[in-house]
């Protein structure tokens, strides 16, 4: 497992998400802290393609040893693309959340929404 990281280039929900955004597309995924607190991760029930998130609400569930745990938007839109590499091998969410073990790809209904999510310094401070 890696050690505690919050990538300056990723946006954050106060709901441990993070966003990678270009243009008005969006990677979405969970932090360090959210992997680490489910503990090893054995399922990712991926939405369906075409599905809509909205931002602060469920978009899916991640199924760790602990517990079943759902997943909040960070921001909204139309997924288009999952990650199938979780099938197989969901504890990339463990290993890599920030890059193998990204989540899904969205098209962003509203770009101006990533006003509202937090820096990856502020992230850390409402952590302590």
């Amino acid at each position: 497992m890696p050690d505690p990281s919050y990538p300056d280039d990723l946006l954050y929900h106060p709901e441990h998400d993070w966003a990678r955004v270009d243009g008005d597309t969006a990677t979405f995924g969970i932090t360090w802290y959210a992997q680490d607190a489910l503990g090893e991760v054995v399922f990712f029930d991926p939405p369906k393609v075409g599905a809509k998130a909205s931002k602060d609400e469920a978009y899916t569930e991640i199924e760790s040893v602990k517990a079943v745990s759902d997943v909040i938007a960070p921001l909204s839109g139309e997924i288009t693309a999952v990650n199938d590499a979780l099938a197989e091998n969901p504890e990339l969410v463990n290993d890599d959340p920030y890059g193998a073990g990204w989540l899904v790809q969205v098209r962003l209904a509203d770009p101006s929404e990533t006003q509202s999510l937090l820096s990856a310094e502020a992230y850390e401070a409402m952590l302590e």
